[in-house]
């Protein structure tokens, strides 16, 4: 299939680029040429910001440093035209990659605020530009520089490298998209924490989209400087390119790689219609209604939204699936708890501003065992889930797994060194369907599976919770005990050595608490080694082997089920002292 789709890219782009050759006047090859820019600025755009939701309105700055980059090694260096295009992509994406190192690495930056950070950029890049020798003020001409004859006539070459810089665009949006890359950074823009949690390495993913993202608008920027002949800060850096792209990205559909190449050809056609007939701020004005009435009425864009369509019309046809065949989460057989141990906690300690969530802990997880760790609200139990699922870093303390310390580790190695888990509060990716949800960890966990191998895995486990049907629908559509289950689901798809059970029976009626149960026995059975978080003590009493009872951050008591729910310390940490 994918050497069809290349094949079919190919044929277009050939039979596109002899359009010049049948003596195209030079007005329509320059306004095609305009739209082929604003597809490579609006697709390469949405490789980062579409696809992982890291929202940028710094596309101007990497797009200006590309023209920058072109117009000053053209007119300064002498470089022939086409020679300085590589080293206007480069230029640009090593500031954006330099500037990616340091933001990433900083959670707060998100959301707005990694938009007005870039927005900021753009306005720094232009004021260093303007008072250094690269500009200086008057800006640079470039119409002494040799044009390559690649087409007829200076329009078709525009024309030509347009296409060819837009065509070369779409095939790595589409690709990115369909790979591992695009599945993290989807999965990176629906629930970031949770995603690095289940093996995603999203600092080095949204580093490479950004990388991309700029480069190819540098690309982008090296022809727009040759086209337009004179550059000059005040038109490079205005702040019309990102909300441009922004808008065209929206306006056709951010998800989905050619969503902004529809809403790119859109948008420059509807801005040429009004600008030929002397309404331009009319054209803007439009343009801006457009926009407003897409994100209220079609929030996934005009191609987002006929790919929805077109997908909840096709059937549904989920391939039979027999759930006894489903390997077995561990490597452990079934039987009886080792008591070589697979987990150690050593002098765990945690805090949030003061409050001492975790002070000391010393836990010890046997191979094979259900472990319960219980108390009372707010004695720790979810936050040492957090610690050692990687989703906090602890203060102080080692976390020894098979012997390997996870304490310093990145939460999406501790994931594929064989730990999964579920969360108290599901928090499945909203646009992704179930069936996605349940092959990521399987593509990103320990075995790290090909797509097609970790679809089939995951609808092993979908068959196994009871979820085959649901596949193809989104998170929204379940009830919470159909999320629970695909949480279930989800961890257990990594085929993990160690599975840490975060409240799964809470807020599910009697009837799904026994259907929880037995599921969990199941697992169990397969051999696997699970700590099992839980206030419904039935639950706790039937299925684990041991207990240990976290009061205030540290551990009160362990031991057999029943005999440490009875002990004194225990009873007052659930049910405080007694009083005269």
């Amino acid at each position: 299939m994918r050497m069809r789709d290349l094949a079919g890219v190919a044929a277009a782009g050939i039979g596109l680029a002899a359009v010049p050759f049948f003596g195209l006047p030079a007005f329509y090859e320059s306004f095609l040429y305009l739209v082929f820019h604003w597809i490579v600025l609006a697709v390469s755009w949405n490789i980062l910001s579409g696809y992982s939701g890291y929202f940028s309105f710094g596309h101007g700055a990497f797009f200006g440093a590309g023209m920058y980059t072109t117009a000053t090694l053209a007119t300064k260096a002498g470089v022939p035209f086409l020679w300085t295009l590589p080293a206007a992509a480069l230029v640009a994406a090593v500031f954006g990659v330099a500037l990616g190192a340091v933001v990433f690495r900083l959670p707060r930056l998100r959301g707005e605020l990694f938009a007005l950070l870039t927005l900021a950029v753009t306005f720094v890049l232009a004021t260093v530009v303007l008072n250094t020798p690269i500009d200086g003020g008057p800006g640079l001409y470039l119409s002494a520089v040799p044009l390559p004859a690649i087409g007829p006539s200076p329009s078709s070459t525009f024309y030509l490298l347009g296409l060819a810089l837009a065509l070369t665009t779409l095939w790595i949006a589409r690709e990115i998209q369909r790979s591992r890359l695009g599945t993290g950074l989807f999965a990176i823009h629906d629930d970031e924490d949770v995603a690095e949690v289940l093996g995603v390495p999203t600092y080095r993913y949204k580093l490479a989209a950004f990388g991309l993202s700029c480069g190819l608008a540098g690309i982008a920027g090296g022809i727009q400087a040759m086209f337009i002949s004179y550059v000059t800060v005040g038109e490079t850096f205005s702040i019309a390119v990102p909300l441009n792209v922004v808008l065209m990205s929206v306006l056709g559909g951010s998800r989905h790689w050619f969503g902004p190449a529809v809403g790119a050809a859109a948008v420059t056609a509807l801005l040429y219609a009004f600008t030929a007939g002397d309404y331009a701020v009319a054209g803007r004005a439009a343009v801006g209604l457009i926009l407003i009435l897409v994100i209220l009425f079609l929030p996934e864009g005009i191609f987002g939204e006929l790919i929805g369509a077109l997908k909840r019309r096709r059937a549904s046809v989920t391939p039979a699936v027999d759930a006894s065949d489903l390997p077995a989460p561990s490597a452990a057989g079934p039987g009886k708890p080792e008591n070589r141990p697979l987990l150690e906690a050593r002098g765990l300690s945690k805090a949030f501003r003061g409050v001492q969530a975790l002070a000391g802990v010393d836990l010890e997880v046997r191979r094979g065992e259900i472990l319960g760790l219980v108390g009372p609200n707010g004695s720790g139990k979810s936050t040492l889930i957090n610690v050692v699922s990687g989703h906090f870093r602890p203060d102080s303390g080692r976390i020894l797994f098979e012997g390997s310390d996870l304490a310093a580790l990145e939460a999406h190695c501790i994931a594929r060194s064989g730990i999964a888990r579920t969360y108290q509060i599901p928090r499945p990716f909203a646009h992704l369907s179930v069936l996605e949800n349940v092959a990521l960890p399987a593509m990103f966990g320990r075995d790290a599976q090909a797509r097609p191998d970790a679809e089939r895995e995951a609808r092993r486990w979908l068959a196994f919770t009871g979820l085959a049907g649901k596949a193809m629908s989104l998170p929204g559509e379940l009830n919470l005990h159909q999320r629970k289950f695909l949480e279930l689901a989800r961890a257990l798809a990594s085929r993990p050595n160690l599975l840490l059970l975060d409240e799964v029976f809470s807020g599910l009626t009697h009837a799904e608490i026994d259907d929880a149960i037995r599921l969990i026995r199941e697992i169990r059975a397969r051999g696997a080694t699970i700590v099992f978080v839980e206030h419904v003590i039935r639950a706790v009493m039937e299925l684990t082997d041991r207990v240990v009872v976290l009061s205030y951050g540290r551990v009160i008591a362990e031991g057999d089920p029943r005999a440490v729910m009875r002990e004194p310390d225990v009873v007052t940490a659930y049910l405080g002292k007694p009083r005269a």
